[in-house]
Formats: structure tokens, C-alpha cells, sequence
């Protein structure tokens, strides 16, 4: 077994343990909680090797540092590990030999990622008995300003912490109900910003999505009258119907806009244009958007090369989405005319 001298102490109201250990021992018996986006277990972003590379780098150099790693030792029924307190302040960690990987790197993943065989001295921080959850909120308080941190992991770890998130955050709400519906033609193509086997190669974020939902939320008014939950469901039948209209454009995502960040905010803006034009706003489904889209959307050229040559960033959405209202006033006009 190992064991490991400490001091025991407090981190504002958690108790925790202070030490110093090889980076080798610290690696062997700990593990970074990776998001899986799959199945929404676990909590850390992607690993990434070159920053890991980085530190292993500049730690071996002469007058190199670090702050404490910050790990936790989850709870467990099996003996794994336990601690000795001792009457002066100190205490010993003891871990069993076949313990495996009992440290969750609650802030650390990449400070430790290449670190197996340097027996370099490093410190840490321990909490003791930290539920996942626990650990997503000290991990969200550490890192909510990192540079570099996806902030659709941010957005994410958010909405499962969150105690009512459809009234407190319901543009994330609604984009969150984009990725989990099975029927919807965004199941599973957001990025989150953890590791994912599923979707395509090319997606949105979370972070667009929900920006782009509080594009529809502010410009449509729809809270106004109508539940989030409502609010939720008319999007996904929005784009249900983009994909509907527009199959090939929506397939080939790296030829056309649709699945961009400018094209996703901008078509956001079309919807609010749509709902707030329906004569029924509580009929408003896939039926409706379909015909709605159908009267003018094969006359806007989707692809990189198109009315968005040139264009980008939000305000390219806005500039996108104009040129789209023009067109829908001129197939208006033709059609009027026709008549």
C-alpha cells in the first residue's frame, strides 16, 4: 500500500488534505472525469496533449513551479483508500495497493497528463468524498474564466447543476431540448466540448445554438405568452422544417451554411420572423414552417460561396439574415404580381 504524509485542514468549508508527491504516484493513482457527450457522464473537457506536453516541458526546467493540483477522492465502500488524522494537524493517506485510479483530477487533467514517469515533486490539494456533482461545481468556479475553456462545457455543466433551468436559462433550455430530441435533426450535433463518437464531423456549438435560441426568444417575443417548454418545441419544429425543405443543403454541411455559426443565427432570426407572421401562433408546427419556408428558400443560394460570401461573426448574421428578408420581400412581390 502507500502512504502518503499530509497536513489536514480546511478550504473554506471543505476539508482537505495538503501535501507533496512524485508526479508519478499522483499519475498512477488518478484520472481525469472527460465529458462523454454520448452519455453525459463525467465533467472535464478534451484532453489536449500539447498543453499537457507543455507543462511536462516547462516543470523540468530549473526554477519551475506550479499551484497545488486540486484532486478528490470520491467515496467509496471498498477499502480503497482511507485517512489518519493525527492529533497535531497532520494525517496520512493511505491507499491500497490494488486501488487503481481513485483521484478524480478535479483541476489538474493536463498538469499530470504526461507526467507517468518523472518523479518530480508536486503539490496538491485532496478533498475527500466529493460527489461528481460537487466536483463539476468546484471545477466550474476554478475554470469559469479560463482562457482556452470551451464555454459550451461551461454552458453544459450548467444546465446540470441548474434547479430550474428552463425559467432561469431558457435559451439554453431550448437548445439543450435541440440536442437531446431524438426527433430532431440537431440530436447529438452539438458540440459540448467533452469527446463524442457520434455526429458530424462538422457541428455547431452549444454556446451558438443557445445564442442563437435567444436571438429567436428576443426578437419573437414568445415568453411573453407561451412557456419555454413551448418555446423549445417550436424551434426543433423549425428546424425539422429547414431540413425538410432544404435536404440536400442540410446534407452537405461543408458546402453550405446551414449548420455554420452565421447561417445558424441567421435562419434563429427567420424563425422569429415566421412565428411572429403566424396567424395562429399556437398552430405554429412542421407543417407550417414547411410552407412557409417552401415559398422562398430555393431562391437563396446556401452555399460558402453565396449571399454569405464574404460575410461572418454575428453581425455577417445580420447582415445574412437581411438579404434574406429582402428576398422574401421580392418573392412576395413576384408572386403577388403573378397573381
Amino acid at each position: 500500500m502507500t502512504k502518503i504524509q499530509c497536513v489536514i485542514g480546511n478550504s473554506a468549508d471543505r476539508k482537505v488534505l495538503l501535501g507533496f508527491a512524485p508526479a508519478a504516484l499522483l499519475f498512477r493513482h488518478s484520472f481525469a472525469d472527460i465529458l462523454n457527450e454520448d452519455s453525459g457522464q463525467g465533467y472535464q473537457r478534451r484532453f489536449n496533449a500539447r498543453h499537457s506536453q507543455d507543462f511536462r516541458r516547462y516543470i523540468r526546467l530549473p526554477q519551475s513551479s506550479t499551484p497545488p493540483l486540486t484532486l478528490n477522492l470520491r467515496p467509496n465502500d471498498e477499502g480503497a483508500w482511507h485517512v489518519t488524522e493525527g492529533a497535531d494537524g497532520t494525517a496520512v493517506l493511505t491507499i491500497a495497493e490494488d486501488a487503481g485510479k481513485i483521484l478524480a483530477q478535479v483541476d489538474c487533467q493536463h498538469r499530470l497528463g504526461h507526467m507517468d514517469e518523472l518523479d518530480v515533486s508536486l503539490p496538491f490539494m485532496i478533498y475527500m468524498g466529493l460527489t461528481v456533482r460537487e466536483e463539476t461545481e468546484v471545477f466550474l468556479t476554478i475554470n469559469g474564466k479560463a482562457k482556452g475553456l470551451s464555454t459550451s462545457l461551461l454552458d453544459f455543466h450548467d444546465a446540470q447543476i441548474a434547479d430550474d433551468l428552463a425559467k432561469d436559462r431558457p435559451e439554453l433550455f431550448a437548445a439543450l431540448h435541440l440536442h437531446n430530441e431524438e426527433v430532431s435533426p440537431w440530436y447529438r450535433r452539438l458540440d459540448l466540448g467533452g469527446n463524442s463518437t457520434s455526429g458530424l464531423l462538422r457541428r455547431a456549438s452549444l454556446r451558438t445554438m443557445q445564442k442563437a435560441a435567444a436571438r429567436f426568444i428576443n426578437t419573437s417575443k414568445i415568453l411573453k405568452t407561451r412557456s419555454p417548454e413551448h418555446c423549445a418545441t417550436v424551434l426543433l419544429n423549425f428546424w425539422r422544417a429547414v431540413v425538410e425543405v432544404l435536404p440536400d443543403q442540410w446534407n452537405d454541411s461543408r458546402k453550405h451554411i446551414l449548420t455554420k455559426g452565421i447561417g445558424v443565427y441567421a435562419l434563429s432570426d427567420l424563425a422569429a420572423d415566421l412565428y411572429i407572421e403566424a396567424p395562429d401562433q399556437q398552430k405554429v408546427d412542421r407543417r407550417y414552417f414547411v410552407n412557409a419556408l417552401g415559398d422562398f428558400v430555393h431562391d437563396i443560394d446556401w452555399t460558402s460561396k453565396g449571399m454569405v460570401k464574404g460575410l461572418g461573426g454575428e453581425e455577417g448574421a445580420n447582415e445574412l439574415r437581411d438579404r434574406i428578408r429582402t428576398t422574401r420581400r421580392k418573392k412576395s412581390v413576384r408572386l403577388v404580381s403573378n397573381g
